[in-house]
């Protein structure tokens, strides 16, 4: 079973579980969650900048920065990175301590510390290589809406309409009227008043 990267690298998916055998995607419901979620992530991450150039540039100058290349990372507490942060990211997680705090919340959140806090790979500290097997030839990822119009067309959806006007309660739901006059409005609850 082959892995694949899809758009960026970092992420790497089983080939048989994302793509038909024309190579076309597979039907979204019928990849597995952790893959169906990591492609529907990535659809939106496609065009940030990387972490480490914004977190350098800053706002005002986002336009400096790098456009991603990698991800590291579960999807929404992930790093997104170009080609010349990488080793920064690496270093931190192979030497730093970074690899304790994978698939934790703060994930992120502390390897932007430790940039921020002007640390840096040492000089001549490289990324691994990466094997590109034609990338140009996986078709390309579903925008957001288009997956989702994909997961609505495959899976059932149950439409209920509520009335937010009027509460449906058990006995509503049960065909019975809620009569109003029983409710003691001039009740104190806890932490009302």
């Amino acid at each position: 079973m082959a892995k694949v990267s899809v758009g960026l690298r970092g992420w790497r998916f089983d080939e048989d579980e994302v793509f038909t055998d024309d190579g076309n995607w597979a039907p979204l419901d019928e990849m597995p969650d952790d893959a169906r979620n990591r492609l529907l992530r990535l659809g939106l991450l496609m065009d940030q900048p990387c972490d480490a150039c914004y977190l350098e540039h800053g706002e005002a100058e986002k336009r400096r920065a790098n456009p991603a290349a990698i991800v590291y990372g579960e999807p929404g507490d992930e790093v997104l990175l170009c080609n010349e942060h990488e080793a920064d990211f690496l270093y931190w997680f192979r030497e730093e301590g970074g690899s304790e705090l994978a698939g934790e919340e703060t994930f992120r959140d502390e390897f932007h510390e430790w940039f921020v806090a002007g640390n840096r790979a040492p000089e001549g500290y490289g990324p691994d290589e990466h094997v590109e097997e034609s990338p140009g030839e996986l078709p390309n990822l579903p925008t957001p809406e288009e997956a989702q119009r994909r997961l609505e067309q495959s899976v059932e959806f149950e439409e209920k309409r509520y009335d937010l006007r009027a509460p449906e309660s058990d006995d509503e739901a049960a065909g019975e009227e809620l009569d109003v006059s029983d409710l003691d409005l001039d009740t104190d609850y806890p932490g009302s008043g």
